[in-house]
């Protein structure tokens, strides 16, 4: 959690901050429990450059990219920009519907926005229900407290609210 509270110290405008949350590892058996939050922040009108400030504060806290889903000590992801779709509709959409063995293989070579899969995951939902409720997904048109009610119970379990500190 240190990690995380760094990471934000060094991100800088945050408007709103979650939670922080404790989950199981992705994918499962990859490692100790993870800590997520959901923080709106206010940085560059342009994603891609939002994109390499949290990139940015992933190298300084000592993460390599090394290959997907691997071993990390700090994942910051930006997972929308208010309507935003990137790069289009339709490549958001396929992006989101990716087999799961497929996503563990296969990485966009662009930034995606809305992130393709925050619908399902509920590490993502829970934090970020609590900082965007009413936040409409501008794909579906799914709010994030309907993407969180409309989550199977399996993709919530593990998930316990922790206090920062």
């Amino acid at each position: 959690m240190q990690s995380l509270a760094r990471a934000l110290a060094r991100l800088g405008g945050v408007r709103r901050l979650s939670r922080p949350w404790r989950s199981p590892a992705w994918p499962p058996g990859s490692g100790p429990d993870f800590v997520n939050a959901a923080a709106l922040v206010a940085g560059p009108a342009d994603p891609q450059a939002m994109l390499a400030r949290l990139h940015g504060v992933e190298a300084r806290a000592g993460r390599v990219r090394d290959r997907r889903w691997g071993p990390r000590v700090l994942d910051l992801d930006l997972l929308a920009s208010g309507g935003l779709v990137r790069p289009d509709p339709w490549a958001q959409r396929a992006w989101a519907e990716l087999a799961p063995a497929a996503q563990a293989r296969v990485a966009p070579d662009r930034l995606i926005l809305p992130h393709p899969r925050l619908a399902d995951r509920g590490f993502v939902l829970a934090p970020l229900a609590e900082i965007a409720p009413r936040w409409r997904h501008p794909v579906t048109g799914r709010s994030v407290a309907a993407m969180w009610a409309a989550l199977p119970l399996e993709r919530r379990a593990g998930l316990r609210p922790m206090v920062w500190r």
